[in-house]
């Protein structure tokens, strides 16, 4: 039988750096993981030049309370398969315009926005065949009718994967 003592443990300057290069290299690994995350997944632009929009505030609210007055109204429903947007007057009145574009945007990112020309189907009824991807859209319609915007407006929405 042999009777060793058994070596107590000493804490030494290996053991120090160990502990300090996983503390530090676990926070710098976490930090260049955000900062990528969140470079990567949205622009952070919401209009390209802020001085010149600025400029044209005063303008484009002008011209959406007199579209405003109009009392056009916009009705728009999307599935997997496709839309339908349709246009009246107060009294359920068909509105004809020359030219309906659907804006397709992800509340986050740009990778699959994308733009639709609707097709008239009479009786104020604008159509667009095309497969939406299920998630979150902000869908902004616009409607011109002689080259003048007649209805503009966006809407937040929800596609299933049904």
């Amino acid at each position: 039988m042999s009777t060793q003592a058994k070596k107590p443990f000493t804490f030494t300057g290996w053991h120090m750096l160990a502990i300090m290069l996983a503390f530090f290299g676990t926070i710098i690994t976490v930090n260049f993981t955000m900062a990528y995350l969140a470079t990567s997944t949205w622009s952070g632009l919401v209009v390209k030049n802020t001085y010149v929009a600025s400029q044209q505030f005063n303008g484009k609210t002008a011209a959406i309370r007199d579209m405003l007055a109009t009392g056009i109204a916009g009705d728009l429903q999307v599935d997997g398969k496709g839309m339908r947007y349709r246009l009246t007057l107060p009294e359920n009145t068909p509105v004809v315009a020359d030219a309906v574009t659907a804006h397709f945007k992800r509340p986050v990112g740009t990778a699959q926005d994308f733009e639709l020309q609707l097709t008239p189907a009479g009786d104020g009824l604008y159509l667009a065949d095309k497969a939406i991807l299920p998630g979150s859209w902000i869908v902004e319609m616009q409607a011109t009718k002689d080259g003048k915007m007649i209805m503009h407006e966006a809407k937040r929405i929800a596609v299933s994967g049904e």
